[in-house]
């Protein structure tokens, strides 16, 4: 059995920028889906209902368009996007174009727990925590 982690965004109107910028950082394929091309009259037909990219990784990132009035319900809610693995050269290369147009929260750098550990904040608010393992080791979630 596999289990993976496939987060899906909210977006205040600008879901479809966002998940062009997230394509250009990660690749992958992306497809874009509008209210318009089903007739959701109450919603703005070039806002996104439904986006998806299918990281080459195997990793799936989704997002759509909040509806509107959603924006006044998010006030407390946090959500960190984690990703845990063993391959510096292509996490580096994330959190570094995440960073490009974000902030970073704790840079790249080994820890005491002895993985590579960094957090960035994306220019969309959205938080990125980046766990690496040396190769072949078992980064992954301890709970």
């Amino acid at each position: 059995m596999s289990i993976s982690l496939n987060p899906y965004l909210n977006f205040p109107g600008n879901g479809r920028e966002a998940m062009t910028y997230y394509q250009g950082v990660f690749g992958g394929d992306l497809q874009l889906w509008g209210f318009g091309e089903f007739g959701m009259e109450d919603m703005p037909a070039e806002g996104l209902m439904h986006g998806q990219l299918e990281i080459s990784t195997g990793l799936t990132v989704m997002a759509s368009d909040a509806m509107p009035g959603a924006e006044q319900t998010w006030g407390g809610t946090r959500i960190y996007c984690s990703f845990f693995g063993d391959d510096l050269p292509t996490m580096q290369g994330w959190f570094d174009a995440l960073a490009a147009d974000g902030s970073v929260g704790q840079p790249l750098e080994k820890q005491v727990w002895g993985d590579t550990y960094g957090l960035v904040k994306d220019k969309y608010g959205i938080e990125w925590m980046f766990n690496v393992a040396e190769p072949g080791g078992a980064a992954q979630p301890q709970g």
